[in-house]
């Protein structure tokens, strides 16, 4: 038995079924919320389904790649990772496309890239090592508050290049960072001080940083969770969380059934309270809640659950601090991107277009959650493998291994 095919036997497949599992569902509820929508135009709405799955195939072979090679790579690739990934946001910055007043896509090669996703994913891999490598690498960082520092540098640089323009993704960060913050033993009072610090800093981002519209989002939610109707424009602002909201309060425990049928003069029976380019998208989530009820929205949400329980076990049984960190800021990325899709589609969370993991339609983001479902399985892959370091003692070189967590 070669050693590829053993690492690839070794693949945690409980975690690929229920990859796979989603990935399936979420092809099949793009296509009902699309396969009706009108076929003129260049978006082409309807294909929308036949698209994902193209986007999947072409990011499996990451996600292999990635699980099969040692990860010990990240420790001399994070640093060229994370400036390409700066690189990424300053060419979106200079070149980006804006849709629907968001700058968060630019144009390579005919299709639609977020550079933001590819900067979250660098981030992931720096701060890993940031917390888990460096104090290794040279003493002086094994201070707390200077690792916080140099890492806080790392997260807070693309954080704030993003969040004035994707709201969305820069929040991302804040889950992230304060996970790995977390694992990478930095100790409880270095992060209540930060938490305060946020809460401190919140105002000052939502009236000079945010944009008008964005602002209007989080006033709506707020209106609309305080029960100030009064307040919600629905022919503005308030439309989309209004009509999503009674989507999704409608269906009841059963549903109203995936297929939608067309009435003269009436549109569709249902679904027609999403946006069309959006509901195969952000709206994902509702349109499954409107279609399979109650029932089926617990049934995805306890899917997803049961993938980033899986990745928790996993980062136990990490070889090394890099290995668990690396779990714990992907796990903390999915969750992230969960807890907001699904809020912001049931009414309680301001509508930021974060996509639901394995579900909602997107290339760029199925590509990067495919490579690092592919460094997870890198992790658990590799963790009866010791890595080996050599050190001179004596003036001569041996080698010891890496066993430190």
């Amino acid at each position: 038995m070669t050693p590829l095919f053993k690492k690839f036997l070794g693949i945690n497949w409980i975690l690929i079924l229920t990859m796979l599992g989603l990935l399936a569902f979420g092809v099949y509820a793009i296509y009902n919320a699309s396969y009706f929508r009108d076929d003129s135009g260049v978006l082409k709405l309807h294909l929308k389904w036949k698209d994902q799955m193209r986007w999947i195939g072409l990011g499996l072979p990451f996600l292999l790649g990635a699980a099969l090679i040692d990860y010990k790579w990240v420790r001399w690739a994070c640093v060229p990772m994370y400036l390409a990934g700066l690189g990424g946001l300053v060419y979106l910055q200079l070149y980006g496309v804006e849709v629907k007043g968001n700058l968060a896509w630019v144009t390579i090669a005919g299709q639609n890239v977020q550079p933001s996703q590819f900067a979250i994913m660098s981030g992931i891999v720096m701060l890993a090592v940031v917390f888990g490598e460096l104090p290794r690498m040279w003493p002086v960082f094994r201070r707390p508050w200077l690792r916080l520092i140099v890492a806080g540098i790392v997260a807070g640089i693309p954080a704030a290049m993003v969040i004035k323009e994707d709201l969305g993704s820069g929040l991302v960060w804040g889950p992230v960072f304060l996970s790995m913050m977390l694992v990478g033993s930095i100790p409880f009072r270095y992060m209540i001080t930060l938490i305060l610090g946020a809460l401190c800093i919140i105002p000052i981002v939502y009236f000079f940083v945010l944009k008008p519209y964005q602002q209007a989002r989080i006033d709506t939610t707020w209106y609309m969770i305080t029960n100030q109707m009064d307040k919600v424009d629905t022919r503005g602002d308030g439309w989309v969380p209004t009509f999503v909201q009674i989507a999704v309060a409608s269906a009841g425990f059963e549903g109203k059934g995936p297929m939608s049928e067309k009435v003269p003069d009436h549109g569709t029976i249902h679904r027609q309270f999403f946006p069309s380019t959006e509901a195969h998208s952000d709206f994902i989530f509702g349109v499954i809640c409107e279609e399979f009820g109650f029932r089926g929205a617990v049934l995805l949400l306890t899917g997803i659950a049961l993938l980033l329980i899986q990745g928790i076990f996993m980062a136990f049984y990490s070889r090394d601090q890099v290995g668990r960190l690396l779990v714990v800021g992907v796990v903390a990325m999915f969750f992230a991107h969960t807890f907001q899709n699904a809020g912001m589609n049931l009414g309680m969370l301001p509508v930021i277009g974060l996509p639901l993991p394995f579900i909602s339609y997107g290339g760029t983001f199925m590509i990067v959650t495919l490579f690092l479902v592919g460094m997870m399985q890198s992790v658990w892959v590799h963790r009866n493998i010791s890595p080996v370091r050599k050190k001179t003692v004596g003036g001569r070189e041996i080698r010891d291994d890496d066993d430190e967590d």
